[in-house]
This record gives C-alpha cells, structure tokens and sequence, in this order.
C-alpha cells in the first residue's frame, strides 16, 4: 500500500517525465516545490516504488522514468484533468456540426490529430441495425417505384422496387406516410419484428412496400462494414519516444493501414462508459507496447455506434488528452443525432 508520500513524489516524478521527457533525478525532485524532501529521503522513496515495477531506470541514466504500471495507477488515482482551453473548444464545436457520418467521421480525427499531435483514429458508426427517419415512394413508371430511405445518422439510400402491380402517386403516398408515423426511429431490426407480426394486418398494398422497405434496407446496411479513419499519423514521426525506432515505427504505421488491430481495440471501447485507456500492452497489440490509446464512445440518439481516441505515446500529457477526447465524443453524438 503506497502512503501519501509515495503518491506525491510519483505524480511530480511521472508530471516532470511528461514535461521535458527526461530521466528524473532524486535531486531534481527534492528540489521541486511541494516536496520539501532531502535527496536521500526521495532516493529512499524512488527505490521503492521501482521495487513496486512503478518507475524504472535507464541504462544511460541515474535518473528514473514510468512504466506503464506506473503510468496506469497516475492515471486512475493521480491525475489532475485540466478543463480544455476555450480556443480548442470553440475550433471543435465550429467543425463538429450536423453533416454525414463519413464527413464527421474524418472531421473528428482530424481535430483529434490537430489538437493533440498524435494520431486521431475514429471508428464508423456500426451499420448492423440504423434507424430511419424517413421512407418516400416515388413512381417511375408502371410497376417500377423508387424508394428513398433517410436513416437517422443522415444516410440517404435510393432503391428500385419492381412491384406485383402499378400503384398511383397517391397511393405512394398513404404508403410512406402510414410507414413513417408507425415505425420512424427504429432500428430496422426491431422493425422486422413487429412487420412480421402486423403484416396481416396491414393493408395488402402498404404490406408489400413496406416489407421490401425493410429488406433493402438491411442488406444495404450489413454491407457496410465499420472502418477506421485514421489522421496524423505522420505526426508520430515528430514523437521523440517513437521516432529513435524507426523499425517499430514502421510497424505502427502498418497498424494504421491494416486497420484490423485497430477495428478490434476501438470494438472494445465501444463498450466503455465514457473516456477509457489502453497503457502500453493493455490494448493487446503488440506494436502499440509502447503507446497509450484514449478512446470514447459516440452515440446516435443514445445509442452507441462508434468509437473515437488518439494514439500515442505512453508519455503524453493524460490530463490535456482525455478531455480533448471525451468532449469530440460528445459533440460527435451531437451532430449524427436526429431531433424532430
């Protein structure tokens, strides 16, 4: 059990490591304000959270530095959050306005990457079972009606449907309607469930637009898969901790290519409630040993369908980044949410 000492010094040790990416020396941490200890009595304290697998020291230096061990206890029972800067919140929420999935998507990480120097990455909203706002009948011609359907994250889907006979303009009409005031705002799974059941009911001509509604739409929708946006991760070439290895290097950048890893490890946030954090071998791959990943949920109308974060270094400044992270996440929600 660390006492409140060993906390302090931990946090001072792991904030200066994270300042100036330097080796921190017992002296140097004597002489920082609030510590108001002797360089033997921190010396004491440092050998034993490096007992502890908290710090470690390098072979060209006397002074000590964390291990994701230690980076994970500052981050959950240390670390200060820092309110964003009015200028980064104003440059987020002027380009997080409502617009398609794909334009928020690359929006968000891109704003990630800018606002934090390391590498956005924005998981696509999952498409398995997205609710319409709308569905519109228009006729063609004799037996051939257009459908358009809107769904609630502002995706448009045109489909041609050759009917078992030719239906009026108005006819068309009473179709969409009926459709959108029983079942507009539900996911299209949930929907299957009920049509199955009321389709008896319903009149025959509205039963069949609305079952074909139903299957189009979601053979469009599985065909979607979910994919990684990635921006910035150039900016990784700028990261002293990453750049000395050019090999691993190369490898995180395979990482954001493939995208498979990343796919898999953004799925996992998704599950999170609010801001969570990958430290080093935490995320499960491999190449990301020496990384950090923050990442957040987003939401359509309440229901979440991505996720978004940042990859870099583990000696990234946690108390700048999780806002940066928790507040694009929210504004997303915002955006690709539907309101009457």
């Amino acid at each position: 059990m660390m006492n409140e000492r060993a906390q302090h010094l931990l946090k001072a040790l792991i904030e200066r490591y994270i300042a100036d990416g330097q080796p921190v020396a017992s002296k140097t941490l004597s002489l920082l304000p609030g510590v108001e200890l002797s360089s033997a009595t921190v010396r004491n304290v440092l050998a034993d959270l490096e007992n502890m697998g908290l710090i470690a020291s390098p072979h060209t230096s006397a002074g000590r530095i964390p291990t994701a061990r230690g980076y994970r206890l500052f981050v959950d029972r240390l670390l200060t959050i820092r309110p964003l800067d009015e200028l980064s919140r104003h440059e987020l929420e002027a380009n997080l306005q409502p617009d398609s999935p794909q334009r928020i998507a690359q929006a968000a990480s891109s704003l990630l990457s800018e606002l934090t120097s390391f590498a956005g990455v924005v998981l696509t909203p999952e498409r398995s079972d997205v609710a319409f706002r709308q569905i519109e009948f228009l006729r063609l011609s004799e037996r051939r009606v257009l459908m358009i359907l809107v769904t609630l994250d502002g995706d448009v889907q045109n489909h041609l449907l050759n009917t078992e006979r030719d239906y009026t303009p108005s006819e068309l009409v009473e179709a969409g309607n009926f459709i959108n005031q029983h079942y507009a705002g539900q996911g299209l799974s949930a929907v299957t469930s009920r049509v199955e059941g009321e389709l008896r009911q319903l009149q025959g001509d509205i039963a069949e637009l609305m079952a074909a509604a139903v299957r189009l739409g979601q053979q469009t929708l599985a065909k979607r898969n979910e994919d990684v946006v990635v921006s910035g991760g150039s900016r990784l070439l700028q990261v002293h901790d990453l750049s000395d290895d050019l090999s691993r290097l190369r490898e995180l950048f395979g990482v954001f290519e493939r995208k498979t890893e990343l796919l898999k490890l953004l799925a996992q946030g998704r599950e999170a409630q609010g801001v969570n954090i990958f430290i080093g071998e935490e995320s499960g791959v491999i190449t990301l040993d020496e990384c950090s990943v923050v990442t957040a949920p987003y939401c359509i109308n309440g229901q979440v369908v991505g996720t978004l974060g940042v990859v870099g270094p583990t000696r990234m400044a946690y108390e700048r980044v999780i806002p940066i992270v928790d507040i694009t996440a929210r504004l997303v929600s915002n955006a690709l949410s539907f309101r009457e």
